[in-house]
C-alpha cells in the first residue's frame, strides 16, 4: 500500500466531509462525490466503501450534536434513517466501482448523476417506508418521491460541483506531489 496516496485520498474525503459543516441548501452534499471518489481511486475496494461511510459518520456526528443540536434531546449518534443514506453511499461505491474504472471527464459526469439519481431513489424509498406521513401504497410512494423533487437540482449540483472538486484536486495533486501516482 502507498501511505502517502492514502493518507492524501483520505484526506480529501474527510475534508469533503467536514464541509457539511459549512452552510449550505438542503441535499447540496459531498455524499456522492465523496463514495465515487472512494471507487474510483482506492485499489482496495474495501477502502472504497470504509472511508467515505466514516468520514460521513465523523461528519453526521458533527452535524446532528452542533449544527442541529436543537433537534434533538442530548448527544446523537444516529438520526432516524440513517442507514438509507449510508445504504445510498454503498450503493454509489459499488456503481462507481463500475463507472470509474478509468477517470476521464465523461464517466465522472456519468457517476455524478448516477450517484444522484440513486441517493434520491433510495433515500426517498426510505422515507416513504419509515415515515407514517405517507400511506403504504404505491400512491403513498409516489408521493415521497415528488416531496423529494424540489431538492433534486441541489444534490445534482452538489455531487458534480464536489466530484469536479475531489477529482479536480487529486489529478491535480498527482502530478505535483512525487509518489502518490500509484495505486494505493
Amino acid at each position: 500500500m502507498n501511505k502517502k496516496r492514502f493518507l492524501v485520498l483520505s484526506g480529501f474525503i474527510l475534508i469533503a466531509a467536514l464541509s457539511r459543516m459549512v452552510p449550505h441548501p438542503y441535499n447540496f452534499a459531498p455524499i456522492g462525490a465523496m463514495s465515487l471518489f472512494g471507487a474510483a481511486y482506492f485499489s482496495d475496494k474495501k477502502f472504497s466503501f470504509l472511508l467515505p461511510l466514516a468520514a460521513f459518520f465523523v461528519s453526521d456526528i458533527l452535524v446532528n450534536n452542533i449544527l442541529f443540536a436543537s433537534f434533538y434531546d442530548g448527544f446523537v449518534l444516529f438520526t432516524p434513517g440513517f442507514y438509507w443514506m449510508y445504504g445510498s453511499m454503498a450503493l454509489i461505491v459499488l456503481a462507481g466501482i463500475f463507472i470509474l474504472k478509468k477517470v476521464n471527464l465523461k464517466t465522472v459526469i456519468a457517476g455524478s448523476f448516477s450517484a444522484s439519481i440513486i441517493f434520491f431513489l433510495v433515500t426517498n424509498f426510505g422515507a416513504w417506508l419509515g415515515s407514517p406521513m405517507y400511506p403504504q401504497t404505491l400512491s403513498g410512494l409516489l408521493m415521497s418521491y415528488g416531496a423529494g423533487i424540489p431538492f433534486f437540482h441541489y444534490t445534482v449540483a452538489g455531487d458534480l460541483i464536489y466530484s469536479g472538486a475531489l477529482f479536480g484536486a487529486f489529478e491535480y495533486a498527482r502530478r505535483k506531489i512525487p509518489g502518490i501516482q500509484l495505486a494505493n
